[in-house]
């Protein structure tokens, strides 16, 4: 899930006609006085982030002038809370509370329903509310069809024994947060505490809303960057595998950092794993060594090889890293080849400059493990392959046997570099690439192993130099797969005449 922040999700509530009070965000200590300023009352100034407990921790303070605004705008800008540093506070005026009530809307996954829950108790969480005073929560399923009209919502609020005008009104807004959630893809949207002030009104103090990752596209104005449930914002490669992982549906490619500060020396894995529980053992293999993951990686599903090297390419960026651990599942049915060659690209190209240890258990796995072993001569660091008969712990201990025996190079490699074809034939691929073929070398040829292992069979010889036999459009729709084949096997068993660029926005 997506999250938004307070203010963002304030925006949403307020768009539906849910009151908030009056503010706005700052990210200086000037915008904080010009809000207070405005407003012309006492304020509170709220660091914005995805935590709870802000007040605790520093994160909530009041200010009763312009300059006192501005300190704590000052006090807060630039905490670090639980990895997530703070770039931005709501100024908003501070209510004159007189009692404090929840509500939130969840997709529960046992009901099979949106259910929403109200509580005549807000400002601490739920959970402890309904484990302290249960009487005081209603819970209902909603049907979708139907959504939420004011009637149903009144009668969750009378529930909790709240009559009169204020369940008229808090049934209202409950109606109205339903509406919101739906509008916006949410998988979960509360509002804690919805405030009744001294005056009668009711305001949303406070809210958070997540929303459903796979309805992110249709949210374009929400401007999230990442469609990943994260506890703090995205990193710059975190934003960057996301770029990768997107609009390509072939597999799944999911990255997430870690460690995100450390160097070489200190025990830390760039982590590849491919499917949930392989890649878990593997992880715990690794850690049972007393190694740190710099990250956790997981492409399966049948990835193509592209992704399989972009997100290597992904881990390797990471400075620092003592190996390369790639490590999942042991009876993968997708073809075990695509992933070496993904592999392979990415630590000649980088290049690889520490150890590295690739179990790739499953189809066609000795083949897999022969294109890692076929490329080690031209790898300055030590690459060992494994199949699904070596054990993760076998694995974890080789690459620690590696690493304590690796003597770090003394002169970084400058890798493959993109080639100047002397009579270039190129295509573009689905996801932004394109596939270049030097005729003038492949004339030279004389195995012309690009035609025999290209996996999708698009290439045919045509006097004596592979050419497609699908359109050009054809091949950018998804003819092409990216296999590599016109890559890895012309370079080490042709005449180095085909190279693929396979751009990785943010990254290159």
């Amino acid at each position: 899930m997506a999250r938004l922040h307070e203010y963002q999700g304030k925006e949403l509530l307020k768009a539906l006609e849910i009151s908030i009070p009056e503010g706005g965000p700052a990210r200086s200590p000037g915008q904080a006085r010009e809000i207070t300023e405005e407003l012309a009352c006492p304020v509170v100034v709220k660091g914005q982030a995805w935590v709870t407990g802000r007040a605790a921790l520093g994160a909530i303070r009041f200010a009763n002038t312009p300059q006192e605004a501005g300190e704590a705008t000052t006090a807060i800008l630039g905490l670090h809370i639980d990895g997530f540093q703070i770039d931005t506070v709501l100024v908003e005026e501070k209510l004159d509370v007189d009692k404090e009530f929840y509500a939130g809307l969840i997709i529960d996954d046992r009901t099979q329903a949106p259910v929403m829950i109200f509580s005549s108790q807000g400002g601490s969480g739920i959970e402890q509310i309904a484990r302290e005073h249960p009487e005081s929560i209603a819970r209902e399923a909603i049907d979708v069809r139907r959504g939420l009209p004011e009637y149903q919502a009144r009668n969750i609020v009378r529930q909790v024994d709240l009559h009169g005008k204020l369940q008229a009104g808090l049934g209202r807004m409950v109606s109205q947060l339903y509406q919101v959630a739906r509008r916006y893809d949410a998988r979960a949207a509360e509002i804690n505490p919805i405030v009744l002030t001294r005056s009668g009104s009711l305001y949303a103090a406070d809210c958070r809303i997540t929303v459903d990752d796979n309805a992110v596209y249709r949210q374009p104005d929400l401007g999230i960057e990442v469609a990943r449930e994260f506890d703090r914002p995205p990193s710059h490669l975190e934003t960057v595998a996301w770029q990768v992982e997107k609009d390509d549906y072939r597999g799944t490619f999911y990255f997430i950092q870690l460690e995100h500060a450390f160097e070489r020396g200190e025990g830390v894995i760039g982590f590849h794993g491919a499917g949930g529980g392989g890649s878990m053992m593997s992880m715990d293999a690794v850690l049972n060594r007393g190694y740190r993951l710099a990250d956790f990686v997981d492409t399966s599903g049948n990835p193509p090889a592209s992704k399989v090297y972009r997100a290597a390419r992904i881990v390797l960026a990471q400075d620092g890293i003592d190996g390369y651990f790639a490590s999942g599942s042991g009876v993968a049915s997708q073809e075990q080849f695509h992933s070496a060659r993904g592999l392979v690209k990415a630590f000649m190209e980088v290049p690889l400059a520490v150890p590295a240890v690739i179990r790739l258990g499953g189809n066609a796995e000795d083949r897999a493990i022969a294109i890692l072993e076929r490329a080690r001569d031209e790898i300055r660091a030590p690459v060992e392959g494994y199949g699904k008969d070596d054990s993760p712990e076998y694995c974890a201990e080789r690459l620690d046997h590696l690493i304590r025996n690796f003597e770090p190079l003394s002169v970084v490699p400058t890798g493959w570099s993109r080639p100047d074809p002397q009579r270039p034939y190129s295509f573009a691929t689905v996801t932004g690439g394109e596939v270049i073929l030097d005729h003038e070398a492949c004339l030279d040829c004389a195995s012309k192993i690009c035609v025999e292992t290209c996996v999708p069979g698009i290439l045919k010889l045509q006097d004596e130099v592979p050419v497609l036999n699908i359109t050009i459009e054809q091949a950018k729709k998804g003819g092409c797969n990216e296999c590599l084949a016109c890559e890895i096997e012309c370079s080490f068993e042709g005449n180095r005449g085909g190279y693929v660029n396979l751009p990785i926005a943010g990254l290159d």
